[in-house]
Formats: C-alpha cells, structure tokens, sequence
C-alpha cells in the first residue's frame, strides 16, 4: 500500500483507524467533557504554542499574507479555545434519527447518522486548522489524521502534543504526519481502507494534486477567487464600507474579495472614488480599458485575462465596469471558483436573481464575502469551504462529517 520506508506514517494510520471504533461509542457527554479540557490546555499552553511558532516564522521564507496565515498571537489562540468551546456546544449529530418508517411486513425502518470514521486533512500554513478540525473531528466521533505544511512544523506538533494529550481521548485520535516529506501526504492520500475521507485545505494547486492523486474520497475545499457587484442601485457608502472590509480586513484568506464590477451607470462616479480608497488602503489595483480611463492619473495597472482568473491572496484587486446585472452573473459564472460572491443594490429583484443565478457556494447581498466562514455561520469552527456539490458545499462542519446508516428492527419477518 505504501512507497518507500511508510512505517510511521502506516502505524499512524492503524492508530487512528483503531481509535475510530472507540471514538464512535463515546457519549456526547464524554466528548464535550474532552473538548473544554482541550480549550482550556490550549490558554494553559499559551506562551510554548507562541514559542514554537515564533521557530515557525524565524525558520521560514513565505510571503507576507502566507506570513500572516501561519502567524499565531494571543487573541488568535484565544480565538481557538473559544471556537472548541463552541464546537462542545453544538448538537451532538451522532446517531440522530433522520427519518423512520414502519412498513406493511412490520419492519421498522430508521435512518440515523453515524461517523464517517477516519478523516484525513492536508493542509498548508495555518496552525489553526490543526485545532478547528480536531476539535470538529472529537465532536463527531471521528479520528484525524493531519499532514500540516512544513512552515508550521513546530506548531502544529506543539498543538497536537498539547490536544493529544488530555485524559479521556483514545490513543490515535488524533495523528499528524511528518510533513518534512511529500511521502506522507502520498502516503495519506493513497491510504484506501484506512482513510475514509480526505479533505485539503490550501492554495489551487495542493487541491488539485489530492483530488486528482487521491484514491481515497475527497471533499475539495475550493481557492477563492471572490467577487463584489456594486449595482447601479447601491447606497455607494454601503458599497465603500463592503468592498474595502472584503478586500483589506485579511487579504491572505480564502474568502477575501478579488474582483470588483461596478455597474456602468455609476461607473464614471464610482470607479475613481473607489479606486482612490483601494489605493489609500494600500491596495495595487488593475482594471479593464474603461476602468483605466475612468481612473486617469491614479495608478491602474492593466489587467490581463489571467487576472480575472487569478486567487491573489494579497491586497490586490481587479476591476471591471459591466452593462447589466446579467453581465455581472455571466462574469462571475465563467471566472470565479465557486465560493463566495456579493451583490451590493437596493433592488430587491436584481439581487434575488443574483442570488439565484451565481452558481457559487455562498452568494451574499449587501455583506462582506468575509463572512464565509463556520464560526460566522454558528458552526464553532469549520472543516473547510467545500466548492464541489457532492456531500458538502460552502463552510461545513459536523452534519458534513458523518454518514448514515439504516437500523432495521423486525420480528422475525423473511423475504417471500
């Protein structure tokens, strides 16, 4: 099953594979009971999770949004402890009935959710995703097994070391790969009969490599090329406060604006306005013919047709003036990647067919496409974005971690 020397990595994933089956029988009073042991050793280990992402940040090259991804400060790991103390006390989806029948022979028919058993999670940078998705994990009674990048070696181990660690959690529960190598991640992602479900988190291309690599099954969480539709109708100090929030509150993230329209017959007013505050904000800003006219003397770059494709994940934008409503759908439809996507108008029809004909995960009127997120949704905390349409769309967390299964009650009735 396993390339090269896979003893560690395969021990792992028997390990979990294990831990699965216990982690299924645990109450949900067990389960919440682990997670706010875990939230408080989170605040309790503070200052060594701070010390070993400071190795982290001193030990690697990245950019400064993928700097700030990997960044960890006090109020982010407080922001941890508090979405695993959400998690515990969300509604435990384990084994709720989701539908029962008694049919005409007497056989009682019930369809309940169960775990899906052992999830495996890629990802790069964030060392918050290693306590999102293991707390999320616990509560659903699943085992994970995380392949975090090498720029955050040390702090994913520190957070495993400390979640690990807290009485009552089955050995295996949680394992995370050695991420000094693409071994592992081949390793995890070929691991069929071990894993039941894989889930990357991360640029396009680590996406694309495990859905198209992956013989285990694979809920793709999705790049982020967002977008706002400012519309003729929009109260433009809304549009402002909403364009700039999407793009500059964390550039870095996945659901952070990258493209801008602006309908035509506000364009003349509206472009150069906003394209001065983008600017002030410390944005570089290209834009199509019209916006660059539109915008003479501020500094417009060109935009190409690759950067209507492109996830800039840093204060970056592009701009496009668009005749119509229709045109904006028609644009967002061929160049976004499905995840999330805004209209800004006063004209409840035209955002009701945006919303209606945007085929992107989460489509939003009159807000910010930051809100893409599982604790902004209630969830606590998030798995992912999912950008696909099988099993999960959008931010998912618990519901989307289990399966189900049919308990059939009888009396002794057989086939005729």
């Amino acid at each position: 099953m396993f390339a090269g020397s896979p003893s560690s990595t395969q021990d792992k994933l028997r390990r979990a594979k294990a831990a699965a089956l216990r982690l299924a029988q645990l109450s949900t009073l067990q389960k919440n009971a682990i997670l706010l042991v875990m939230a408080d050793a989170l605040l309790d280990k503070s200052k060594e999770i701070l010390a070993s992402n400071r190795a982290d940040l001193e030990s690697c090259s990245l950019s400064e949004p993928m700097r700030d991804r990997l960044l960890l400060t006090e109020g982010r790991i407080q922001a941890m402890a508090g979405g695993v103390r959400d998690v515990a006390n969300l509604p435990d989806p384990v084994y709720q009935t989701l539908s029962e029948t008694t049919r005409p022979n007497g056989l009682h028919i019930r369809k309940v959710r169960v775990p899906l058993g052992v999830i495996g999670v890629v990802y790069e940078s964030r060392p918050n995703v290693t306590v999102d998705t293991a707390a999320l994990a616990l509560k659903t009674g699943n085992a994970i097994v995380l392949r975090g990048g090498k720029e955050a070696l040390h702090s994913n181990q520190k957070l495993v070391e400390i979640l690990s660690g807290v009485t009552g959690l089955p050995e295996g529960a949680i394992e995370l790969l050695d991420s000094s190598t693409r071994q592992s991640t081949q390793d995890l992602i070929q691991a069929r009969g071990l894993v039941d479900v894989l889930i990357p988190r991360g640029g396009g291309a680590l996406i694309s490599y495990v859905a198209q690599n992956a013989t285990v099954p694979v809920i793709e969480t999705g790049a982020g090329n967002c977008h706002i539709f400012v519309d003729e109708s929009a109260s433009l100090p809304m549009a402002d406060k909403i364009v700039i929030n999407a793009k500059t509150q964390r550039p870095s993230v996945c659901n952070a604006a990258e493209k801008l329209l602006v309908h035509r017959t506000i364009a003349e007013e509206y472009v150069p306005h906003i394209v001065k505050q983008l600017i002030a904000a410390g944005v570089e800003v290209r834009g199509d013919e019209e916006t660059r006219r539109l915008s003479a003397g501020l500094a417009v770059s060109p935009a190409e047709e690759q950067d209507w494709h492109e996830e800039y994940s840093r204060l970056c934008m592009a701009v496009r003036v668009v005749a119509s409503v229709e045109d904006a759908i028609a644009h967002i439809n061929r160049y976004s990647t499905q995840h999330s996507d805004a209209i800004v108008t006063s004209d409840e029809a035209r955002a009701r067919q945006f919303l209606r004909q945007v085929d992107s995960a989460a489509v939003y009127w009159n807000a910010s496409t930051r809100f893409s997120d599982g604790g902004e949704f209630g969830f606590g905390a998030e798995m992912g974005i999912s950008t696909q349409k099988l099993h999960a769309r959008g931010p998912f967390a618990v519901a989307e971690l289990t399966s189900t299964k049919y308990e059939i009650i009888g009396t002794g009735q057989v086939r005729k």
